[in-house]
């Protein structure tokens, strides 16, 4: 058994003892879809994306089971991982709530249903795939780690990064595409002075470039330099964390790390 498994639930699961939710995050509403023992309905509530009233939902589905006659000593809920992040979970967990966040690739999507996707066909998945979990069904669903805050912020720089060098690489591709219009191919974009060459450059016509697309490409290279600053402020404080905590002896040595750390 590996450690950490998260493809499904370890816990044994009854069902007339244990009030399952699902929720379906979205920008502007909540819809909520539960599963509560002793009441033959599965109820389905559209909220405002708010915890309090998720919790409170929670709490009046919790009454109506003991109404019913059952003793609830397990609540659930679980919602697909997406825009919303992991701030639900930990909000949750700490008011004594037990969270799963799904990985968006374990819930199926069914053919027949690929053009009446609503909000109402995501829940019922989601309870499906979560109730296979909780009965312990082996590769049914699988389950995101839920960060802490710390944990969650550390991932950001890498994170910019990766968008940065993106945006860094489409400006690149974008001014060698406007200059291969003009017939300019030996124009290297990368050079830090660019910007400054680009009033000599000359197609094989021997005129210069058009005014709106030098223009254009001043304004790209504006951006590429920019883009590039944020990169090089991201490695530095990087590093500068590293060697910190290397200092402290959290890390072992350089050679034990990629050469990323210590680039530059």
């Amino acid at each position: 058994m590996k450690r950490n498994d998260l493809s499904r639930s370890l816990v044994a699961f009854d069902q007339n003892s244990t009030l399952v939710s699902v929720v379906e995050l979205g920008l502007k509403s909540w819809l909520v879809g539960g599963l509560v023992p002793g009441v033959n309905r599965q109820p389905l509530k559209k909220q405002k994306p708010d915890p309090d009233s998720l919790l409170a939902l929670l709490a009046r589905w919790r009454d109506e089971a003991i109404k019913a006659g059952h003793t609830i000593n397990r609540v659930v809920v679980a919602f697909e991982a997406g825009y919303d992040g992991f701030w639900l979970a930990r909000w949750l967990r700490a008011r004594g709530i037990e969270v799963y966040v799904i990985h968006p690739t374990s819930i199926p999507v069914s053919r027949e249903q690929r053009r009446a996707k609503t909000d109402r066909l995501d829940t019922a998945l989601l309870m499906r795939a979560v109730l296979g979990w909780l009965r312990g069904e082996p590769k049914h669903c699988n389950m995101v780690a839920i960060p802490t805050l710390a944990e969650e912020d550390a991932r950001r720089p890498s994170r910019e990064r990766e968008t940065l060098v993106r945006d860094q690489t489409r400006i690149v591709n974008r001014v060698k595409a406007t200059l291969v219009r003009f017939g300019v191919r030996n124009f290297n974009v990368k050079l830090r002075q660019a910007a400054a060459s680009l009033e000599k450059l000359q197609g094989p016509e021997g005129e210069p470039l058009p005014p709106n697309t030098l223009a254009e490409l001043r304004r790209d290279l504006a951006r590429l330099r920019m883009i590039r600053e944020q990169i090089k402020v991201i490695e530095t404080a990087r590093r500068q964390r590293f060697r910190a905590l290397r200092a402290k002896g959290l890390i072992p040595c350089c050679t034990c790390w990629p050469g990323l750390w210590e680039s530059g």
